[in-house]
């Protein structure tokens, strides 16, 4: 086959691709590799750990759980509330954990989860959120990674200041290797660590920690866009989509009391109160009392109330266990 009929192939298989995303009514193209890898991963998910997830040493899944939270705490708080909200500040020690623990999460760089998630706050719910909820619950949980980025969330993500992430030398080198960070902090550690410390068979080691697990802390993360902004109340602004969602939080370690979160994106609790699911918040306070964690920052209960009263629904909100 000559070059030039290669190149009309190519292109051919373009327009029919181009034209399979209109008659589906999609408004962004498809990014083809990621929908094939995001769909192949969950496939072999499935046959895997069907197949060779059990029997299971009790430590396999003890240390599962324990990494499942290692990178649910990396998420939300160093991804989330250190360096997208700025809600607290950290020492050098406890930076280099959470970034250990984000890669360990397997997401997408430091970088782009800040930068997506500050244009989802700036432009909530609107054609320039990255996962705008108005689209649908597959679009807000996965789909939108999926598909490419619309105009406007192009637009807005250029315009926003990222200078603190981008001017940051550790974070530069920590973005500029991001790839293999993630795959050995995610993928070959945790793997590696299983099979070698007691004795588990390699492919059982396989199917907790890079499906069982990773997969596990993936989509709780993703419930965030999509069930948090379609199921629960809204105390405290009842005109925005974001809602307050107990299951969001347990999964999440906290990040599930999303209406509140939205009206008060700076408190480093990212809730009105400590409770039972905030084990985020309970981190970070444990690093507070050990020096690593400091300047958090907080909404007052007076700005709280006079929000609440003045624009949330009128729901209680004295469900926690803990208060202030």
């Amino acid at each position: 086959m000559t070059e030039k009929e290669q190149r009309r192939q190519v292109l051919s298989l373009s327009e029919t691709l181009r034209g399979f995303e209109k008659s589906l009514g999609f408004k962004n193209d498809i990014k083809w590799i990621s929908a094939i890898v995001i769909t192949l991963y969950h496939v072999a998910a499935v046959y895997w750990s069907y197949h060779y997830a059990f029997p299971v040493k009790w430590q396999t899944i003890l240390f599962a759980i324990l990494m499942y939270i290692i990178s649910g705490f990396g998420i939300t708080g160093g991804a989330h509330r250190l360096w997208t909200h700025r809600a607290f500040k950290a020492t050098l020690p406890l930076k280099l954990f959470f970034l250990a623990a984000f890669a360990s999460a397997g997401q997408n760089s430091l970088e782009q989860w800040v930068r997506d998630h500050r244009v989802h706050h700036k432009y909530s719910d609107t054609e320039a959120d990255p996962h705008n909820a108005n689209r649908g619950l597959f679009f807000s949980h996965i789909g939108w990674l999926m598909l490419k980025k619309n105009d406007q969330v192009l637009i807005r993500g250029k315009q926003l200041d990222m200078t603190d992430i981008t001017g940051d030398p550790l974070l530069r080198f920590y973005n500029k290797y991001f790839i293999y960070f993630k795959l050995l902090f995610c993928y070959i550690l945790p793997t590696t660590l299983t099979i070698y410390l007691w004795g588990e068979n390699w492919r059982c080691a396989v199917a907790w920690q890079c499906f069982i697990r990773f997969l596990g802390m993936f989509h709780s993360e993703l419930t965030v866009n999509s069930l948090a902004h379609a199921y629960g109340y809204k105390p405290y602004n009842k005109n925005i989509v974001p809602r307050e969602n107990r299951f969001v939080a347990f999964v999440t370690l906290g990040e599930g009391w999303h209406n509140y979160h939205h009206v008060f994106p700076f408190d480093y609790k990212a809730a009105e109160h400590f409770d039972l699911f905030n084990f985020g918040t309970y981190f970070i306070r444990l690093f507070n009392k050990i020096g690593w964690a400091y300047d958090l920052r907080e909404a007052t209960p007076e700005m709280i109330n006079s929000t609440a009263k003045r624009l949330g629904d009128g729901t209680p909100v004295h469900f926690p266990l803990h208060d202030y």
